[in-house]
């Protein structure tokens, strides 16, 4: 009996499994569809939704080539058929085409963008596929004609003794076929600092903000959701926060902080399942307390404020995305008002601050926490949660601050340093954790070296900020 496996194609993704069928006088039996085992092996875990059933009365009838925007697991239940796969997709397959026989014992995987079409060799034949979305009417989808000389599909039955529908006769020929574009990335949250450096990462990606400028994206707003075509995205980064920590502890600041940072990612986390996209998310070092000297992706959470306990929230909801990367990181410096800059204006300004020295992290500078999202999306690392700031030694703000000072020509000594308790003191601020060390080594076994915090305290301050 044959064991199960999978074997590739001359097509990208195009992938044909080998069954084991079960026989006896009685008939046979088979696992069509067998998540644990087929992912094992290599095929993609594409979560199908419908079940769709092809029945073909007679020897010769055809059907096809047609592109549909899902992935698919095709089989046949009875009888044979002759099927031919040309690559639809933009990029440097299309027109890449295979074929193979199909019966009971194979079944093949045709990846989204990929035009299919088949042809009973047997009277009463059937095929079922598994489609990962659901059937939408009214849009249409490539097609290539059956008979298209650059194609070149040998059909075992000649196409003018095969049943052919009005519609197939009219698919055009493959040169004037517009291809099936790829899913798209998008941005959420990017008018922000964050934002704005996934923006310049990826620069192809669609951007949108939760409020502001147009587009604007109501994560709260249910009809604002479903209106977004979500189908057409493979990736989406959700930079999008409330980060206003002290505001967050007032009546007006706590709706709009769980909104956006326990509400929102909820929503993607449904949608994630749902359409298929790999969600990734950015969290903080407020999740925690200051019990740990160095905080790693497991440690339990320990918020002290509600500006840490919405995104611990947000954490959570996270995590029930099939596909995701949760970023952990801390006392993010960017493009826009931050710390750095405004001890930089201090400085330039004469001012001589007093600044905590009893609070302790690393920096981490929003080109990085770009560059790792990259790093992890392109690299196939595991989903999960990975803590993502610069390298180097812990420093606390009044470190930090007499280094910006150093940088701008002025005397460190001019930063006094100063116990959170003596900052507060006569101020309504949110509380803050006192350690914020996240440890890096998960991140680092994904083969990312992230550069040294200080080095990009130093590049940072020689650039004007922007106007």
């Amino acid at each position: 009996m044959t064991q199960l496996g999978i074997e590739t194609t001359p097509i990208p993704g195009l992938l044909v499994l080998r069954l084991p069928v079960h026989q006896d006088e009685r008939g046979w039996f088979k696992e069509n569809w067998q998540r644990d085992k087929m992912v094992a092996l290599g095929l993609p875990d594409f979560g199908p939704v419908q079940n769709n059933v092809s029945y073909n009365a007679r020897r010769g009838a055809t059907r096809g080539i047609h592109a549909e925007p899902w992935d698919k697991l095709v089989s046949v239940t009875t009888g044979r058929v002759f099927a031919a796969w040309v690559d639809l997709r933009r990029g440097d397959s299309f027109g890449t085409t295979f074929h193979i026989e199909v019966d009971p014992s194979v079944t093949v995987f045709v990846p989204r963008g990929v035009g299919n079409s088949y042809q009973a060799l047997e009277d009463g034949t059937s095929y079922s596929y598994l489609v990962n979305d659901h059937w939408r009417a009214g849009i249409s989808y490539p097609a290539v004609h059956l008979g298209d000389p650059e194609v070149a599909v040998p059909w075992p039955i000649a196409l003018d003794e095969a049943d052919i529908s009005d519609k197939d006769q009219r698919n055009p020929m493959l040169a004037d076929v517009v291809p099936m574009e790829p899913r798209r990335t998008l941005i959420i949250g990017s008018n922000g600092q964050l934002g704005r450096a996934l923006a310049a990462d990826f620069p192809q990606a669609d951007q949108v903000d939760l409020v502001g400028t147009d587009p604007v994206l109501d994560l709260t707003d249910p009809t604002a959701v479903g209106a977004w075509p979500w189908q057409d995205y493979d990736l989406v980064l959700n930079a999008a926060a409330y980060t206003a920590v002290d505001d967050a502890e007032t009546p007006e600041g706590r709706p709009a902080c769980w909104a956006a940072n326990a509400q929102a990612p909820a929503v993607l986390a449904r949608l994630a399942q749902e359409h298929r996209f790999t969600l990734v998310h950015y969290s903080t070092d407020y999740v925690f307390d200051a019990a740990a000297d160095t905080h790693d992706e497991d440690e339990p959470f320990s918020p002290l404020g509600v500006y840490g306990q919405s995104k611990a929230a947000g954490d959570l909801a996270v995590g029930t995305a099939p596909r995701h990367y949760l970023l952990r990181t801390s006392w993010v410096i960017g493009e826009g008002r931050n710390f750095v800059r405004t001890m930089q204006s201090l400085a330039e300004r004469g001012i001589s601050p007093s600044v905590v020295d009893d609070q302790v992290g690393r920096l981490t500078f929003t080109g990085e926490l770009a560059r790792a999202t990259r790093h992890l999306v392109e690299s196939g690392a595991a989903y999960g949660t990975y803590n993502v700031t610069n390298e180097g030694p812990a420093t606390s703000w009044a470190d930090l601050a007499r280094e910006v000072f150093r940088l701008a020509g002025r005397d460190p000594g001019d930063v006094t340093p100063v116990s959170t308790e003596e900052y507060a003191a006569g101020k309504s601020l949110a509380p803050r954790p006192a350690r914020s060390v996240l440890s890096l080594d998960k991140l680092a076994r994904t083969g990312f070296v992230p550069e040294d915090a200080l080095t990009a305290l130093v590049r940072y301050c020689q650039h004007e900020p922007a106007s």
